[in-house]
């Protein structure tokens, strides 16, 4: 007799996590993206609110799924204590990348699954990303791009971006939208089978 997991359901519309975890061979049963207020409380720290995103995440998933792993995940950008969200607007986006030239930040990756039994297991992942000085054609040219839309702090390393990375420290993958190494951890603590 063999043993199956039970249906894993990725809550998240995001494709940059579904090629993730293809990278470490999981393909999700089912995509429903949750539908959240994303806001940050007053006074919460990006841990605090990436862990919060992630379980409301699973939380609101799991109205309508039964007898399934859910996989939840949020990212944020933070310059100190202060998050920066996904841009507005191009002005928005060049108020974050003049912010984060020539400066460290960190990027807060919030993992939650939420196994079959109704049990949450959450983790959050921190890197530190430092950026090289930019000029303004420089920032110039990433805008007219296009590519910092939709991207917490109005950048995607796994693209053009990646050239003004100097330097990091910690999970890569948790910068693109998914730290593997904790998330691959959590699946098989919630009874998750990997082949």
């Amino acid at each position: 007799m063999t043993t199956k997991s039970p249906p894993l359901v990725l809550a998240s519309a995001s494709p940059r996590r579904l090629d993730l975890l293809k990278q470490i061979g999981i393909v999700p049963d089912k995509v429903i993206p949750a539908d959240i207020d994303e806001t940050p409380l007053p006074g919460e720290r990006p841990a605090d609110l990436v862990a919060r995103l992630s379980s409301t995440k699973a939380g609101d998933v799991s109205n309508g799924e039964q007898r399934c792993i859910i996989l939840a995940a949020d990212t944020v950008v933070a310059c100190g204590q202060r998050v920066l969200g996904k841009p507005s607007d191009v002005s928005e986006a060049r108020k974050f990348l003049t912010l984060l030239s020539g400066r460290r930040h960190q990027v807060w990756g919030g993992i939650c699954v939420l196994n079959e039994n109704g049990k949450f297991l959450t983790r959050v992942v921190a890197t530190t990303v430092q950026f090289k000085n930019l000029t303004n054609g420089e920032i110039d040219r990433y805008l007219a791009g296009g590519e910092w839309s939709g991207k917490a702090g109005a950048y995607a390393i796994q693209g053009e971006a990646g050239a003004f990375v100097k330097r990091i420290n910690g999970s890569y993958p948790n910068v693109v939208g998914l730290p593997l190494y904790e998330t691959k951890n959590l699946l098989m603590a919630s009874g998750y089978l990997f082949e």
